[in-house]
C-alpha cells in the first residue's frame, strides 16, 4: 500500500475535502522540458501537473529524517487526534521550508542525494543549533535505526532537483491556502481478462 499526498481545498466544506483542480499545478509540467532533468524528477513534476498529487511513499523516510519527526507526510499527528489525516497550509509551509533548507545545504555536496550525504548535511545543519550535542545524538540513533538487520543503509536515490519539486508542491499549497490530504493508495492491479 502506498501513500498519496493530494492537494485539497482548505478548510473542508461538508464531510469531505474537495480536491484542488490540477490547473493550479499545470506549470509543474514545464519542468519536464528542462534539459538534463532526471527521469524521476520529470515523472514527479508531470504527475503533480496532471493530478495535484505527490506519490509520497518514496519520500517518507527522507522527509521524516530531514524534519526530525515521524509520519510527517502521513499526517499522523492529526490521525492520532481522531482528525482527518490532513496537513494544513501552515504545515505545508513548514514542510516546504525544511526541505528547501536541506536542499540548499546539500547542493555544495553535489546533486545526488543518498543516505550518507543526508547524514553529512544534517550533521552540518544540526551542529550550529542550540542543542547541537543532543540533536546530533538523536540523528545518529535515527540513522542507525534506518539501517536493516545486516547494517545496510536504505538505498535512497534522489536528486536535489527532485526534492526541490517535492518542496515546491508543498510551497504551492501553502502559498495558495491549500491543504494536503494523506491518502493511502492501494497498489494498482492489472485488469483481468
Amino acid at each position: 500500500m502506498g501513500l498519496d499526498n493530494v492537494a485539497v481545498q482548505w478548510p473542508r466544506t461538508g464531510r469531505f475535502y474537495d480536491p484542488v483542480a490540477p490547473a493550479e499545478f499545470v506549470d509543474f509540467g514545464e519542468i519536464v522540458d528542462v534539459p538534463g532533468i532526471s527521469a524521476p524528477t520529470a515523472a514527479l513534476a508531470e504527475l503533480i501537473a496532471k493530478t495535484g498529487t505527490v506519490r509520497a511513499t518514496a519520500y517518507t523516510e527522507v522527509v521524516d529524517l530531514i524534519l526530525g519527526l515521524d509520519g510527517v507526510l502521513y499526517a499522523t499527528e492529526a490521525a492520532a487526534e481522531d482528525e482527518d489525516p490532513v496537513i494544513d497550509p501552515d504545515g505545508c509551509a513548514w514542510i516546504a521550508s525544511g526541505i528547501e533548507r536541506f536542499v540548499a545545504a546539500h547542493r555544495p555536496h553535489g546533486e545526488a542525494v543518498g543516505f550518507e550525504s543526508v547524514g553529512v548535511v544534517l550533521r552540518s545543519l544540526l551542529s550550529d543549533g542550540r542543542l547541537a550535542e543532543q540533536q546530533l545524538r538523536w540523528l545518529d540513533s535515527r540513522l542507525e535505526a534506518l539501517r536493516d538487520d545486516s547494517g545496510a543503509a536504505p538505498q535512497w536515490t534522489f536528486t536535489c532537483a527532485e526534492l526541490s519539486v517535492v518542496a515546491a508542491f508543498y510551497r504551492r499549497c501553502a502559498d495558495r491556502g491549500f491543504a494536503v490530504y494523506a491518502e493511502s493508495a492501494a497498489p494498482r492491479r492489472a485488469a483481468q481478462s
